[in-house]
């Protein structure tokens, strides 16, 4: 269970402020369970984890088992933004850190294609294919997102050419919308299987969807686990209280926000969870980020990054909170042994757990930041396995959208991502665009 500790920030707001603050957030909580705000034909995310059939994860076992017997080593999963944050964060938190080196996998190996236009890296990966035995996931409700659909042609085509494209139709699925688009129409064309991202869930919240679950499972992972994690989340978030980790976690960083915090770093002091940062920036940022508002969202890894960032963190300018995630209890064992010599100076560790160590620089990390004028927003999981990561990717997404009604931004669209797209398709020259590209081209003049 997610547990939220605020005391962190107790020297930094007034006890009535946060009490006004914790009014607000049950204001925006009675808003999102009642469906009645802004962007509310897209809540279908709400009850994925107590709704989600059993069916559904064998049928991604299925695919699996089917592969593996087919000698499938590696498994290509395409897709940008949502389509693969919230499956890269959880197979890189549940994999063992060395399991290319040990050859020590659950389950295939999962890599992600489609999150960039780096000719360099898909090159690399056509490399690395040439050397394995390949199958792939592609992830779209369009089919046309202009990253995934330039790795999807050429994986396709290199598939197509190495197994024959009737083979190729077996060893490509196609996770998609139910009824339109570009990869709908080519699987049905090809006779692709396909899972269906529903039409009420925007890509930053369906880590609980076919998007996460497929590569989840495929990786070797325990997707019922993560889910019967994820819907203990959904019940403890679903109580209207002042106690709701989600509305207490909204209302606090909401009031930060208010009185000067405008960024918010997520802290882990593992790195198997940087990804969790990565998956986590994208919610919050999409969400909020709008109307010209919102709390800027970054992420850091400690203990590593305090030898990089840690004077700007202590002693910058003073416009930061951290939330920081901790772990209660370490996977792994290892004790610190006596050195005759003590040239290090580190005989006083003899016989305590690295983690131990861990967790003191955490703590007096905490209390050296909340004295250089940081608040401290602490969100614990007991350890990282697949029932904790559920609960905390449901309650992140339950926080952020209570978080964004109480800013009073719609947290479930993104018109700012198009700005982009529209202008590397007119340098590009696509068909339609070239009055934009006399404009641009002008510009750069």
């Amino acid at each position: 269970m997610v547990k939220v500790n605020l005391g962190g920030c107790s020297s930094f707001v007034k006890d009535a402020e946060y009490r006004e603050y914790l009014g607000k957030a049950l204001a925006a909580f009675d808003t999102l369970e009642r469906e009645t705000g802004a962007g509310n034909d897209f809540l279908g995310w709400k009850h994925l984890p107590s709704g989600t059939p059993d069916s559904l994860i064998s049928e991604c076992e299925a695919i699996r088992d089917e592969w593996k017997g087919k000698g499938v080593d590696l498994v290509v999963v395409i897709g940008i933004g949502g389509s693969y944050l919230g499956a890269k964060c959880a197979i890189e938190a549940l994999s063992h850190s060395f399991a290319k080196q040990l050859r020590d996998r659950k389950g295939m190996e999962v890599v992600f294609a489609g999150h960039t236009l780096s000719e360099e890296y898909i090159s690399e990966l056509t490399d690395l294919m040439q050397e394995r035995n390949v199958a792939a996931v592609v992830i779209s409700k369009s089919g046309t997102t202009t990253e995934p659909a330039v790795a999807f042609r050429l994986i396709k085509q290199y598939i197509e050419e190495k197994y024959g494209r009737e083979e190729a139709a077996s060893r490509i699925v196609a996770v998609t919308d139910a009824r339109k688009g570009a990869l709908r129409s080519l699987s049905t064309q090809e006779g692709y299987r396909t899972f269906v991202i529903e039409d009420n869930v925007g890509g930053r919240f369906s880590v609980l969807t076919p998007v996460g679950i497929l590569p989840i499972v495929l990786a070797g992972f325990d997707m019922r686990a993560m889910l019967r994690g994820a819907a203990e989340m959904e019940k403890a978030c679903a109580e209207r209280s002042e106690t709701n980790p989600a509305v207490e976690y909204a209302a606090m960083r909401n009031l930060l926000y208010d009185n000067g915090k405008a960024i918010e770093i997520l802290v882990t002091y593992n790195p198997k969870l940087q990804y969790l940062g990565e998956w986590w920036k994208q919610l919050y940022g999409e969400s909020e980020g709008k109307d010209g508002k919102g709390i800027f969202p970054a992420s850091v890894s400690f203990t590593t990054d305090l030898h990089s960032m840690g004077q700007f963190i202590q002693d910058g300018k003073r416009i930061l909170m951290e939330t920081v995630v901790s772990v209660e209890k370490s996977n792994r064992s290892t004790v610190i042994n006596n050195d005759p010599q003590n040239l290090d100076g580190l005989n006083f560790l003899t016989g305590k757990h690295v983690e131990e160590c861990n967790a003191m620089a955490e703590l007096g990390t905490r209390l050296a930041h909340i004295d250089g004028g940081v608040p401290q927003l602490q969100v614990s999981i007991e350890k990282i396995d697949e029932y904790n990561l559920g609960g905390l990717f449901y309650f992140f997404e339950k926080s952020c959208g209570i978080s964004g009604y109480i800013l009073g931004v719609n947290p479930f669209n993104q018109p700012g991502v198009e700005a982009y797209k529209k202008n590397m398709f007119a340098l590009l020259g696509k068909p339609g665009y070239e009055e934009q590209a006399k404009a641009l081209q002008e510009r750069l003049k």
